[in-house]
């Protein structure tokens, strides 16, 4: 992956992982840097205002019910996979600059056709997440037993599906995603891991800033931290709820601690996930 112009870059950037590895928090903080650097006051629910910075590709319905002619819901996955990289052309057209996505497919191809359109993007912030601490909160956002989760995380390909408001997302299995983002290394993709954002944080959302080639004092990157912790998101919720929660899980900030898995994890499905992933696991310091 490469910037269009590394001189003046446009086109998207992407902010990928796989579900549950701390995507949302990324986008908070990229939001209260906004709000802080540009003197913009606090709000109520900042949380249902991520799209003021940031969007969400797959709950673009209105761009998918353009590009298809008719509404996302009534579409098949092959119509939408014909029109996702041009909903991307648009994304990037009517940004005129640099605009920020998450998403949570993978980075390859469906039916010979690309899942992200890289002509028109600008490089990519991935984070990545100890499976094992994935697998809990994976279960509650798609409504499965812990052991299903497992299940998910380890079929190639898995894809979900369309619906009314929500494109289809190609996960693949958490080995397949990671992989796919991370295995060409490029100075346009940034990767992160989601502990060392916990352990230090001044230091990996400072990369994240410089990486977006954003000018932000040390003071406004600190208190847009501090206003994007997992305790802010999580007691937001419980106020506002969150338009992006499952409807299948009862809230979606579920555990923000890194090896929460040792208490909620099984040695056997412990060990089921790193039989199917050690080899990303091994790369991303997840095993000794």
């Amino acid at each position: 992956m490469i910037f269009v112009d590394p001189r003046n870059p446009r086109g998207i950037v992407w902010l990928a992982s796989y579900p549950k590895s701390g995507n949302t928090w990324l986008r908070m903080f990229l939001y209260q840097l906004m709000r802080i650097s540009e003197g913009f006051p606090r709000e109520d629910d900042e949380l249902n205002k991520l799209d003021r910075s940031s969007m969400y590709e797959a709950r673009l319905f209105g761009l998918f019910d353009n590009a298809l002619g008719k509404s996302l819901g009534s579409a098949t996955p092959a119509e939408v996979t014909n029109v996702r990289a041009g909903v991307h052309a648009t994304i990037a057209e009517r940004s005129g600059g640099v605009a920020l996505v998450k998403t949570h497919n993978l980075l390859g191809h469906l039916d010979g056709k690309p899942i992200i359109n890289l002509r028109v993007s600008a490089g990519s912030i991935y984070i990545v997440r100890d499976p094992r601490d994935i697998a809990p909160s994976l279960a509650k956002h798609i409504g499965r037993s812990l052991d299903e989760a497992i299940a998910v995380m380890g079929r190639n390909g898995y894809g979900t599906n369309n619906a009314a408001e929500l494109a289809f997302e190609t996960w693949g299995s958490w080995s397949e995603h990671v992989e796919s983002w991370t295995m060409r290394p490029s100075d346009a993709a940034l990767i992160v891991r989601y502990e060392d954002m916990l352990t230090k944080p001044t230091e990996i959302f400072g990369d994240i800033v410089k990486h977006l080639r954003q000018s932000a004092t040390q003071e406004q990157i600190n208190e847009a931290i501090e206003l994007s912790s997992f305790d802010k998101l999580r007691k937001q919720e419980e106020s506002y709820d969150f338009r992006e929660r499952s409807p299948r899980a009862d809230r979606f900030f579920v555990s923000g601690k890194a090896g929460g898995w040792r208490d909620r994890l099984s040695s056997a499905q412990a060990d089921a996930i790193v039989n199917a992933h050690s080899a990303m696991m091994r790369k991303f310091g997840y095993l000794n």
